[in-house]
């Protein structure tokens, strides 16, 4: 699956989920509690976050890329080694790491066109493959298990690459050595 069809299929049911949560979905600018530790990215996430350093303003991706150095420093000072790995498989750890295209002023994603999937479909309900994902915390407060389910899609992407390779300060810091 192309790229472009991919972040087409999971904006669009994102895009359904939105309007079926209504006012239960928070998520605004601004609000960046997910945007705050470490998570898996593919290879196609990686490609997609360095498309988004070369279309950026030079300074904002600059301002990206030290935030992201800065990220790859501190893990790898806090999980010494094979830091990705030892991040991903330890819970907890990098929990507390904001993500590095987040912009620490304004609390928005500097890359927000080129975000990975996993940023594009956090917030509402979601099912892979009949796998639930969570919820943002803040969303839904209140709501009944069958409010929530009311909401739900389903994002069929079996063909979709799952080669979970990184995490985003490791991508942009790439990114920048590569240049």
């Amino acid at each position: 699956m192309k790229d472009g069809a991919l972040i087409q299929i999971v904006d669009s049911a994102l895009a359904e989920a939105a309007r079926r949560a209504g006012p239960w979905l928070v998520c605004r600018p601004g609000c960046a509690e997910c945007c705050i530790g470490v998570f898996p990215i593919s290879s196609l996430d990686v490609r997609r976050l360095g498309e988004g350093l070369s279309s950026v303003d030079p300074a904002v991706a600059a301002r990206v890329r030290g935030r992201a150095r800065d990220s790859v420093a501190r893990l790898e000072r806090d999980y010494p080694g094979d830091t990705v790995a030892r991040v991903l498989a330890e819970d907890e750890a990098g929990d507390s790491e904001p993500c590095p295209a987040l912009d620490p002023e304004t609390r928005t994603c500097d890359l927000y066109a080129w975000r990975p999937i996993t940023c594009r479909t956090f917030g509402p309900p979601v099912r892979f493959g009949g796998e639930s994902f969570a919820i943002c915390e803040l969303c839904f407060e209140g709501a009944t298990p069958e409010e929530v389910a009311a909401c739900e899609v389903e994002i069929d992407l079996e063909s979709l690459e799952d080669a979970s390779e990184t995490i985003v300060a490791y991508a942009i810091a790439g990114a920048t050595i590569a240049e």
